[in-house]
């Protein structure tokens, strides 16, 4: 699967379980961790690990090298590799502000 298709099926992933404010940042020019973020918010704990589950049983578990803060669920982040997905509760997504310490990445895509 190339980054597009990937970012697609993450994309469309967390629209199917009502993902808000979703954006994806091309930050390959910016640093090497990765070459693109996408980032949103759930509405609560719950919601953000349905939304984490959902892009896992699209995405498939081989692509997937890890995920972290399944548990406590105010931020998860999964790695895809060049694909880094950022999953907020609205309360940890305001206090982190990616957007803003990444404004200098291009935006593909703010739904």
């Amino acid at each position: 699967m190339d980054y597009e298709g990937i970012i697609d099926t993450i994309v469309s992933a967390s629209e199917e379980k009502k993902a808000e404010n979703i954006e994806v940042l091309k930050v390959s020019d910016l640093t090497t961790i990765a070459d693109y973020f996408v980032i949103m918010n759930g509405n609560s704990k719950v919601q953000n690990q349905a939304i984490a589950d959902e892009i896992i049983k699209k995405t498939g578990k081989k692509l997937l090298f890890g995920v972290e803060g399944y548990d406590l669920a105010e931020w998860i982040l999964m790695d895809y590799g060049s694909v880094i997905v950022h999953i907020f509760t609205p309360e940890k997504r305001e206090f982190y502000d990616l957007e803003s310490l990444w404004a200098d990445a291009e935006k593909i895509l703010k739904r």
